[in-house]
């Protein structure tokens, strides 16, 4: 089964962790396909002006085939502008890449792609990329909550600067970077080498999906064997020296596995009043669910109150029928968290209503 619609990367980081760099070696590299690429300003993105074929006030293009467009207005009608060109056959290209700035809290640009109606037809959500820098980065994410919060909603970290520190160090960030969002994978590029082609499928919501692909995506907690394995509880990072800020214990992440189906008025019932109640500090929701009556998984992802369609999983091997879901939000402690989902445990949608309600009025 193919997507017709144009996926998208969201490229974010640190400020001066190598976001940049990335960005010219996934332009350089032609067996990356034809990119669009969106910079706030060309001047801003420092473009390597060895790979310019040409350019004009509002394109740039490369010599791999790819191109990069700035912003003019917002982010939307950029976009539109880019599509519609393509469907006249004046520009080619296979996929976008929005590069942020270093301050910048992807969750309003996941929603523009969500919320706008002619994006949402025609794009999906292909991943969220985040570039932390090896050396720099414990500071950054003292000093920024921006920077946390980029952390806890990227689908791949990659870490750059490795070659500058030492092993050690390396693997107290790594911690650090695990703690803030459990189960992300960590990729290290030094100066962009090797990345490019690893940024893309990363999303579990791809129609294309395989069900392994899914479970690597939905599971919360670091490092393991079973990807299966203990989805139920919270991974606790490894113990280290490395101090953490308040700006990384503002952020809290829970995971549950339900090993029956769930009744459908228990969880629309879980996940509006959730979003109702604390919708702004909920950065993202995603997981794989079983729903009572229905053969099929499906599977859901959200930032905040705004929610992708969610995909249903026809190749799903037969015989688990567990449902696994992930919370990452801010300002919302783990156990609270925990506790929200555990009403998910079926019981009678009046009771659910009662429990659920009591319980998220008090986090």
């Amino acid at each position: 089964m193919t997507d017709p619609r144009l996926p998208v990367t969201l490229l974010s980081g640190f400020l001066g962790a190598g976001k940049t760099t990335l960005l010219n070696a996934l332009l350089s590299d032609a067996s990356a396909g034809r990119i669009a690429v969106i910079v706030n300003e060309f001047g801003e993105a420092g473009l390597d002006h060895d790979l310019i074929e040409e350019s004009s006030e509002e394109i740039v293009l490369m010599q791999s085939g790819c191109l990069c467009c700035s912003v003019r207005g917002d982010l939307a009608r950029s976009m539109a502008g880019l599509l519609a060109r393509r469907d006249t056959g004046e520009l080619a290209f296979e996929r976008v890449v929005i590069e942020t700035t270093g301050l910048a809290d992807p969750g309003p640009i996941l929603q523009t792609l969500l919320v706008d109606p002619f994006l949402a037809q025609r794009t999906r959500m292909d991943g969220v990329v985040t570039v932390a820098d090896a050396a720099n980065g414990p500071a950054t994410l003292d000093a920024q909550f921006e920077a946390v919060s980029q952390v806890a909603m990227a689908d791949l970290i990659v870490l750059s600067k490795t070659d500058l520190v030492a092993p050690d160090q390396v693997v107290k960030i790594e911690e650090r970077l695990r703690a803030i969002n459990p189960g992300v994978r960590i990729l290290h590029a030094v100066k962009g080498a090797g990345a490019s082609q690893q940024l893309w499928g990363l999303s579990g919501l791809r129609q294309s999906a395989k069900p392994a692909d899914v479970l690597e995506w939905a599971r919360a907690p670091a490092v393991m064997k079973d990807p299966l394995a203990n989805l139920s509880g919270l991974a606790k990072a490894k113990s280290t020296q490395m101090p953490t800020s308040p700006h990384d214990v503002r952020i809290g992440s829970a995971s549950i596995i339900l090993d029956v189906p769930i009744p459908d008025a228990v969880f629309d019932l879980w996940l509006d009043t959730l979003i109702a109640l604390r919708g702004p500090d909920i950065l993202r929701v995603k997981g794989i669910v079983f729903l009572e009556d229905i053969e099929m998984p499906f599977v859901f992802h959200g930032v905040q109150h705004i929610f992708d369609p969610p995909v249903p999983l026809h190749d799903w091997p037969g015989g688990d029928r567990r449902s696994r879901i992930v919370v990452i939000a801010r300002d919302i402690s783990r156990p609270e968290l925990q506790r929200s989902l555990d009403m998910l445990r079926a019981r009678s949608p009046r009771e659910e209503t009662d429990d659920i309600q009591k319980e998220v009025f008090l986090l």
